[in-house]
């Protein structure tokens, strides 16, 4: 008999640095997820990945209080910063993009480069082929002031 499912939740987590503290223990804890066991779940599942990586999770719970998750590749903003080489900055430590897109530009990428993300990111985006995922990857790209060059 399968189980029955109570809900799922999604959460964005830095790969292989799950812990209790918020936002992880109290999104878990509140649901009666084990808490402890869902982090070294997740820190063993994405321990071959960059480890600081945000890693978007689905967690699906089940009644009796087990619960399955599914992790999906980096967002394609994470990938494109790091492309185009824009350093860390603000309270939270993280690259950023330009504050007016369209006007300014914040960095530049190869063509290459979309290629190689949008081949890394085909299994997580609604594209049957690496050009219309280039498309996706370009639009993402466009609406953070990242420039693509030749």
């Amino acid at each position: 008999m399968a189980k029955k499912v109570m809900g799922s939740l999604k959460l964005q987590i830095k790969a292989g640095q799950a812990n209790p503290s918020p936002p992880v223990g109290p999104a878990l804890g509140q649901r009666g997820i084990n808490i402890m066991e869902f982090c070294k779940a997740f820190n063993a599942k994405t321990q071959e990945m960059e480890p600081g990586s945000p890693v978007p999770v689905i967690i699906t719970y089940y009644a009796d209080k087990s619960f399955s998750f599914e992790t999906k590749t980096a967002p394609a903003s994470y990938y494109l910063k790091k492309a185009a080489g824009l350093k860390p900055v603000g309270k939270r430590n993280r690259p950023k993009g330009s504050t007016k897109p369209g006007r300014e530009t914040a960095g530049y990428v190869t063509v290459a480069q979309v290629r190689e993300i949008a081949e890394a990111k085909m299994k997580d985006l609604s594209a049957n082929d690496v050009e219309a995922a280039m498309q996706i990857i370009l639009g993402s790209a466009r609406s953070i002031g990242i420039e693509v060059k030749g």
